[in-house]
């Protein structure tokens, strides 16, 4: 079912499944203990990466069930990949979320696996970033928590986020930057995150988020959301992403920054420290098939004959806009954000 703009309720599972090694950790001692008084069936595994068990007869069904599947798990590899243009460096302390949205570009990295993972050996992790940046003194040196999960969608689960924004609080040449389509920040409003942790809002025109952003927290939530991160004092940003190419999409999008706008300007936040991303809707061959098996039915221009294809890292090649159609789209959207937010920094257009 579509986002309708209710209330949207926190994440809970239907199913939790603890890697053995994840006992040793007190985070996965407390789920466990929390899991068991709330009933919800448990079962223990050697490896958060071959998790059996999940009903599935058809790849819809499959899929609609992992994202009620619930992995508890240790991170091993703590070495991090770049991230370019977002951060130096990204890293996970899960993969995967909640939320259904159709065109997620996680579908091929995550493949057969797009169950909910959480990591629980977040001293590790934090210990491992930490040493990444004393390799690059004295430069600042910045971490993406999103890439492959929506940290604030489990945080009320694991407080892992709230970790991690503490940590940073405490980093002179280190910067956190997460994205979220949740809604759920009261936890983090108070914590000592001394500006060194942006927190970006993804928003999208509100035929797209009821479309094909199933599960995932309403606009109007994500915009009070974004109020209350500001009025607590961190560095905000809005990740404005896929953007579309839709009949009516310039009229759709000026009417989402107007909302924005009319949700922030009482309280100016930050002034010139606002910050805009702007990423075109692409896919992959691979997640083009993945998705198709999963929405069988979608409404998704995955037309390659509609698009022009872009080599990228590791010899692997996407689908995105012709030129000319990147650039109105780029030149809209810079335009109108520049209109509403004058003093605001639009980072990129990919």
């Amino acid at each position: 079912m579509a986002n309708s703009g209710t209330s949207t309720p926190p994440f809970q599972p239907r199913r939790v499944f603890f890697e053995q090694r994840a006992m040793a950790y007190p985070l996965a001692q407390e789920l466990y203990d929390r899991f068991t008084a709330d009933k919800v069936p448990i079962r223990m595994i050697e490896s958060h990466n071959r998790v059996t068990g999940i009903p599935g007869g058809t790849p819809q069904i499959a899929y609609r069930e992992a994202k009620r599947t619930l992995v508890v798990g240790v991170k091993v590899g703590l070495e991090f990949d770049t991230c370019r243009p977002s951060a130096d460096y990204e890293f996970a302390m899960g993969t995967s979320c909640p939320g259904g949205c159709q065109y997620c570009y996680l579908a091929t990295t995550l493949g057969r696996k797009p169950y909910v993972r959480v990591y629980v050996n977040i001293d590790e992790i934090l210990a491992s970033i930490k040493r990444h940046i004393e390799a690059r003194l004295p430069e600042t040196t910045s971490f993406e928590a999103s890439s492959t999960s929506d940290p604030l969608a489990v945080e009320h689960l694991t407080g892992n986020l709230g970790r991690a924004i503490t940590f940073f609080g405490q980093q002179e040449h280190g910067l956190l930057r997460l994205t979220t389509k949740f809604h759920l920040v009261d936890s983090l409003l108070n914590l000592p995150h001394n500006e060194r942790t942006r927190f970006r809002f993804s928003v999208n025109s509100e035929k797209i988020i009821t479309t094909y952003e199933q599960q995932t927290a309403a606009l109007s939530e994500r915009l009070a959301a974004a109020v209350k991160i500001a009025q607590a004092g961190y560095p905000l940003g809005f990740v404005i992403a896929p953007l579309f190419l839709y009949p009516g999409w310039q009229h759709d999008y000026g009417k989402m920054l107007d909302k924005l706008h009319a949700a922030l300007e009482t309280i100016n936040p930050a002034g010139d420290n606002l910050t805009f991303e702007l990423i075109q809707h692409r896919f992959t061959k691979s997640a083009k098939r993945v998705i198709l098996e999963r929405f069988p039915h979608t409404s998704l221009d995955l037309n390659e004959e509609n698009r022009m294809y872009k080599w990228g890292k590791y010899g692997r090649g996407k689908y995105v806009y012709p030129k000319e159609a990147a650039q109105e789209l780029e030149q809209y959207m810079n335009a109108e954000i520049m209109r509403r937010f004058p003093q605001a920094k639009v980072e990129y257009f990919t």
